[in-house]
């Protein structure tokens, strides 16, 4: 993947953990100027620091068992990125892309679609891969910003806790699952201002119904 970019002539920042990969990624350096090897751990990196407080294009492979946490990473600098293309497992990938209504669809779902425009660029069978995973992958390509980015939410941070907060128990109501957070009639009143039905749950609700009815309830 690295090998493509660099090849393009555009300035590439190769972020790696893995000591084996690191040594190679230098090596290819030694060829190609515009690579800048970056070693350390994406989710504590800088991402603006290192690019220069510049605009971005985010590829990679990512480890499939922190995607939630690196994605959560990538999206603090959404003002600053245009697109990420990422392969991760595919059951995420699904996840990513699901509508209100359909079993994938979940916080995951939220977060990626307020801030990208996510599509199933490609499946990927294990054999693809050396050594082959156990699982099917897939490369996801978002565009930033999200259909949802012109909200008006001022509280990023608390919506999305506010949105995790509504799908803490998938096959539960909104009524339920916002208990910790107001009262079942102030609940039941933010949705039929909203022409919900009381027993909504959040895996019926669109990004921009949710955010409508967080600031109901706010």
């Amino acid at each position: 993947m690295t090998e493509h970019l660099v090849a393009t002539g555009a300035p590439v920042l190769a972020v790696e953990l893995d000591p084996p990969l690191i040594a190679r990624l230098k090596e290819l350096a030694t060829r190609s100027p515009n690579l800048t090897v970056v070693p350390g751990n994406v989710l504590e990196i800088d991402l603006a620091a290192i690019a220069g407080r510049s605009r971005m294009r985010i590829y990679g492979n990512l480890p499939y068992y922190i995607t939630s946490p690196i994605l959560h990473r990538f999206f603090e600098y959404a003002a600053l990125i245009d697109e990420i293309h990422i392969v991760i497992q595919l059951e995420v990938a699904f996840r990513l892309v699901a509508r209100p209504g359909t079993r994938d669809y979940g916080y995951l779902s939220v977060l990626t679609q307020f801030y990208s425009r996510p599509v199933i660029a490609l499946k990927l069978p294990p054999r693809a891969f050396r050594p082959p995973p156990e699982v099917g992958s897939a490369l996801v390509s978002m565009k930033l910003p999200g259909e949802d980015a012109n909200l008006g939410i001022t509280n990023i941070p608390r919506f999305l806790e506010f949105a995790k907060l509504c799908f803490t128990q998938k096959r539960k109501t909104l009524v339920n699952n916002l208990r910790a957070l107001c009262e079942p009639e102030k609940v039941k009143d933010a949705l039929a201002a909203l022409r919900l039905e009381p027993t909504a749950r959040a895996e019926e609700l669109s990004v921009a119904q949710l955010a409508a009815l967080y600031e109901k309830v706010r």
